[in-house]
């Protein structure tokens, strides 16, 4: 175990947990359960999301076995049958609308075990789940090409002209009522989204119109694989062509040892519906150059030109030296789409070589970090704060509508908030304009607590602004509330003096802070004033009205001071 753990690691994996599924069993749902489950050891393996050729047991041999140097790298071959031979798979245009693309390729004279067909099937679920997005931009489809007969013919029609037996049903269903039939099924329900109110749903035919699957929900059952199948089919249908390309790859690389001729996989033709036809799978084999020199100074060491490509060979990246020693020639092969850059070679490079390999060093430029200017500010006020007696809070900073708008007399459109576009629950719909309702929310939930109940928070809201790139901008904000039986307004005063004093305004009109009365729906008539320094207004002071308090659920009398600290940066 210790040592497969290290060649996880020496590869770019992670060994998460080596377990059983009886053990697995018996941590979510207790011992009882888990009575009468396997023992087999199970290794749980972290691959990374890119690497689509280890999601299968047959890739992550392959992979170790290379890396090892036990086996060379296999040439996966497309074999074009002979004219009129090789299958064919026609495109109409009504698919434009709701499923454009398909890719297809026959795996011929295959022998499944029940490991083997097992791994396949979870190939197909891994791939759906991660590169397929939950089949929205592709689905697959594999089926036995000797229950049908081609040419076959990918198209779309009204729910209720499709008919078919779905996969492991006893009868036939038209295309609704299959929709209804896996409503209620844990596995398939979240896919019924994505065609569900479409005109037309997308499906496949042979040429004697029996329905292979209806992508990307399910297969038909006519054309299921057994454990006996010995040639297989394989359709990817989706509303992007690359990925579509790439899962088809992955599949007949993986799965192609299997056949009679290992890795070798038999191409389909594809037309279109504007005639033009096109070879699947592309199995497109690209080189690549890069300097070595490249590859030494990203990585931080300094191999020999031809030990780097030795290096790149075990990452199953076949490479060799060129043009005298200053060039290495990397082939990138179709199991390998996350090879999209130059960096992308260099990090296999770093991987064969070992992290733990490359030797630390002290950086050449020393670099000496230095506190925000604001949030040294707010960590200043926050310590005066706390000695003239207030608690710090710290509240959430998506709220209700209701909280910023209606619970203190106003407009939701007046408050230039910034929505969230799905919320999660109704606590979550807007980001705040003011931290005076995570205030008064906290006051509500401590109601036992003895008065008087003074509490600040320093923290930021969200208001739109058009002229930022992102369409909002952020502003530290101070908001001190004072609670008790009596409005204690002087309190409240007294605490914007002693703000003031600690940030050096003095408390006059030229450069200093004065306070105006001032009217706001939140705050009691004729006892509301605007804080003005710096020659501008920087926030509000004063008791809150008696509706405001009620909206809370609380019965006592308050008063709020909230200023913008940014301006005294």
């Amino acid at each position: 175990d210790e040592e497969f753990d290290e060649l996880c690691f020496e590869f770019g994996l992670e060994l998460d947990e080596i377990t059983s599924e009886k053990d697995i069993i018996s941590k979510e749902k207790g011992e009882e359960k888990a009575k009468g489950a396997s023992d087999v050891v199970l290794y749980k393996i972290d691959v990374p999301a890119n690497r689509y050729d280890l999601l299968c047991l047959e890739g992550l041999v392959r992979g170790l076995q290379v890396f090892k140097e036990r086996i060379n790298i296999p040439r996966f071959e497309k074999i074009i049958p002979a004219e009129g031979e090789g299958q064919r798979l026609i495109i109409t245009e009504q698919t434009a609308q709701i499923r454009p693309h398909a890719v297809a390729a026959v795996l011929r004279n295959i022998t499944f075990t029940k490991e083997r067909y097992d791994s396949f099937i979870d190939l197909q679920e891994k791939l759906h789940q991660n590169i397929c997005r939950k089949r929205a931009l592709v689905a697959i489809g594999t089926h036995d090409l000797d229950t049908i007969t081609g040419p076959f013919t990918f198209t779309a029609k009204a729910p209720s002209e499709i008919k078919f037996k779905p996969l492991n049903q006893s009868q036939e269903y038209t295309a609704p009522q299959i929709m209804d039939l896996y409503r209620t099924d844990s596995h398939l329900r979240h896919y019924l989204h994505l065609i569900e109110n479409k005109p037309r749903y997308p499906v496949i035919y042979d040429s004697n119109g029996v329905v292979l699957s209806m992508p990307p929900i399910i297969n038909g059952d006519h054309t299921k694989i057994s454990l006996n199948t010995r040639n297989v089919f394989i359709e990817c249908t989706g509303t992007d062509i690359t990925k579509a390309k790439i899962v088809l790859d992955v599949i007949v690389t993986m799965f192609s040892e299997y056949c009679e001729k290992p890795f070798t996989v038999e191409a389909v033709e594809v037309v279109y519906p504007n005639g033009k036809t096109h070879i699947y799978p592309e199995l497109a084999y690209r080189t690549e150059k890069v300097k070595p020199e490249y590859i030494n100074k990203k990585v931080g060491i300094s191999e020999t030109p031809s030990s780097l490509a030795k290096l790149l060979t075990r990452m199953c990246l076949k490479s060799h030296v060129t043009g005298n020693g200053n060039h290495i020639e990397v082939e990138i092969p179709p199991t390998r789409a996350d090879i999209i850059h130059a960096c992308d070679i260099v990090e296999d490079a770093a991987i064969a070589y070992g992290y733990n390999n490359i030797q630390m060093v002290i950086p050449k430029t020393y670099t000496i970090a230095n506190q925000l200017p604001l949030n040294k500010l707010a960590e200043l006020l926050r310590l005066d704060m706390a000695a003239a007696g207030f608690t710090e809070a710290l509240t959430f900073a998506l709220c209700s509508q209701e909280d910023i708008a209606d619970k203190l007399g106003m407009d939701i459109s007046a408050t230039n908030a910034v929505r969230i576009a799905n919320p999660k629950t109704a606590e979550f719909q807007v980001a705040r304009t003011t931290l005076l309702p995570g205030l008064l929310k906290t006051i509500a939930s401590n109601r036992k607590m003895p008065l008087p109940l003074k509490l600040f928070e320093i923290s930021d809201i969200v208001v739109k602004d058009p002229n930022t790139d992102v369409g909002a901008r952020n502003y530290r904000h101070l908001c001190a509330v004072y609670y008790n039986k009596s409005p204690g307004f002087e309190i409240i005063h007294g605490l914007l003096d002693r703000v003031m004093q600690v940030l050096e305004v003095p408390p006059n009109e030229e450069n200093g802070y004065t306070i105006k009365a001032a009217e706001g729906t939140a705050f009691f008539p004729g006892r509301c004033a605007e804080v003005f320094a710096k020659g501008q207004s920087v926030g509000k002071l004063g008791v809150v009205h008696p509706d405001v308090i009620t909206k809370f659920e609380l019965t006592m009398p308050c008063s709020v001071l909230e200023i913008n600290i940014e301006p005294f940066v």
